[in-house]
């Protein structure tokens, strides 16, 4: 029996494409070598188990007979092997992550390297979304946890807190001289580019809360689509970005970007993680406490 499993193995990989030529090349062996391996496991089992014709071969009562049962055995040994690997992938702990690229960045990224470092063994995946998009795949259990603004509903969601985040208006000394010398007598809310994110933003929703709250009016948005290149923009004196605070500390305390006063402060906003309400939620903090340092 031992000496026949290779044999039935190449029996069954040419049983199954019905072609030599073929069966040669999924087992990366000769044509001479597999018609020699069926001729020695036809002469053990004393019977005949292909027809041979130019179109190639087909199954003989006791080959269809044999093939039935070959065919068994492998698809079991098939099964064994993917419950092997279904076992050992299960045994290893994940860590499914959701974030905007620009969270994913400031906040997600300084503290990967320590959760990496006691945690060697995980595998963490990250999908860069909005936040309503995150919580959209938090509800589909595609992620575990997401990395958010704190929205005005979270219904069925734990949050944790994580930092305060602030939002305000910056640019470039210079491009504000040149506005003031341009429109010495105009606000800067008539003449200036003020550069926002797009409306599907959270970070742009509470901004234009802000706006409306007080019947601050701009006359020039460009709608820009990430954080990164608001500040940027800023940077080469494209206009007045509406950014994260804490983005953008260093350009502050370095001089290369200035706040604009327009007569409102806005409020704290949160950040944090989230992840669905339950027994769950307990068991993910713990596992990723130190993302929360």
């Amino acid at each position: 029996m031992q000496e026949n499993l290779s044999l039935y193995h190449i029996f069954y990989i040419v049983s199954r494409t019905g072609n030599i030529s073929q069966a040669a090349k999924e087992l990366y062996i000769s044509q001479p070598a597999i018609s020699r391996a069926i001729k020695k496991l036809e002469d053990n089992l004393d019977t005949i188990l292909f027809k041979r014709s130019s179109r190639g071969v087909t199954l003989t009562p006791d080959g269809q007979l044999l093939y039935e049962k070959v065919k068994a055995a492998f698809e079991l040994l098939s099964e064994g092997e993917d419950s092997i690997l279904h076992n050992r992938s299960r045994e290893i702990p994940r860590l499914r992550i959701g974030a905007s690229t620009t969270l994913c960045k400031y906040v997600l990224m300084p503290r990967l390297k320590n959760f990496i470092s006691a945690n060697p063994q995980m595998r963490i995946t990250i999908s860069c979304q909005s936040t309503y998009q995150t919580l959209r795949l938090l509800e589909e259990d595609r992620i575990d946890i997401g990395l958010i603004g704190r929205p005005g509903k979270l219904s069925g969601y734990e949050f944790l807190p994580l930092l305060q985040i602030q939002d305000t208006f910056v640019a470039t000394k210079q491009y504000l001289e040149n506005q003031h010398r341009l429109f010495p007598l105009e606000p800067l809310s008539h003449t200036a580019t003020f550069m926002l994110l797009d409306e599907q933003n959270i970070t742009r929703q509470s901004v234009n809360i802000m706006l409306h709250d007080h019947q601050l009016q701009l006359g020039h948005i460009l709608e820009v689509s990430s954080m990164d290149l608001l500040i940027q923009f800023a940077q080469v004196g494209l206009g007045i970005a509406c950014v994260i605070k804490e983005f953008v500390q260093k350009e502050l305390d370095e001089g290369a970007l200035v706040e604009v006063p327009l007569g409102l402060i806005f409020p704290s906003r949160e950040i944090g993680f989230v992840c669905r309400s339950g027994a769950k939620a307990q068991e993910l903090v713990t596992s990723s406490q130190s993302l929360f340092i």
